[in-house]
């Protein structure tokens, strides 16, 4: 009995490592101390993507609720955003920009690689980043006051497992960078439970508008992935924020779908 309690007791200290790793390498939010870091730890923590995601969107959709009290929509809204932001420490949007630019202004693999590796923000990159902020923000304005704060939840936690399935069908593209300790290709339990956390937030929201906002993320996913491989022969850390970005925003559009 005492060795079924060290069992148990080790698998859920291991599973908290990896949530916690996943929560230090995705956002700016304190763990604690005793966690360790190593290459392992975080090729395991992907599966806890979608979990990162559900907290991003749950303080969102608190700050949402919150200043909604105070201010008009509209400004409730952009500071939601903006908290989700700070949380990531832009992190997901810093992908979009730099795979708009390498995309956009690279013609060959390793042209496109490079420009991607460069910290430094182009105009493809710059433009692309103010129409996505814009489309997310209008989305989100113009869904109905009480389905801002749910679908801030289930728009991050979905966008996130939209890029987790990415690094499960694809291969790493890199010999190095900053996705590099998630580089391995997730197996198809921890997508499992990377699907959980994903898609467990939908039941906040009506059933016609999750399809549609679903079939969206979904299609905006497979189009990037079909890029990535044909361009790249892979992802970079760079694919996976512009994944997570694009399917959040096109979760929301589908939300505002409307057939009547």
């Amino acid at each position: 009995m005492l060795a079924v309690h060290a069992v148990v007791k080790n698998l859920l200290i291991r599973e908290l490592e990896y949530f916690f790793g996943a929560v230090r390498f995705f956002t700016r939010l304190p763990v604690p101390a005793w966690v360790g870091h190593s290459a392992e730890m975080l090729n395991h923590s992907a599966r806890y993507f979608t979990l990162v995601g559900l907290i991003v969107g749950l303080i969102g959709a608190l700050v949402f609720a919150l200043t909604s009290f105070f201010f008009p929509k509209t400004l409730a809204v952009l500071l939601a955003m903006a908290a989700t932001i700070l949380v990531t420490g832009a992190f997901h949007e810093d992908g979009w920009a730099d795979m708009v630019d390498g995309f956009g202004g690279g013609w060959t693999r390793e042209r496109t690689l490079e420009i991607m590796k460069d910290s430094r923000i182009g105009s493809y990159g710059a433009i692309a980043l103010v129409l996505l902020l814009l489309a997310k923000f209008m989305a989100l304005v113009e869904l109905d006051m009480l389905l801002v704060a749910p679908a801030l939840i289930a728009g991050h936690a979905l966008s996130r497992l939209c890029a987790t399935s990415v690094m499960h069908f694809l291969d790493y593209a890199r010999d190095e960078g900053k996705a590099k300790p998630l580089a391995t290709r997730i197996s198809l339990g921890e997508l499992a439970v990377a699907g959980f956390f994903g898609l467990i937030a939908l039941v906040l929201l009506p059933p016609l508008s999750v399809i549609t906002g679903v079939l969206l993320a979904a299609a905006a996913t497979a189009w990037l992935t079909r890029k990535f491989q044909r361009r790249l022969g892979g992802y970079t850390g760079d694919c996976l924020g512009a994944t997570q970005q694009l399917a959040e925003v096109a979760f929301y559009l589908g939300l505002l779908c409307r057939f009547s």
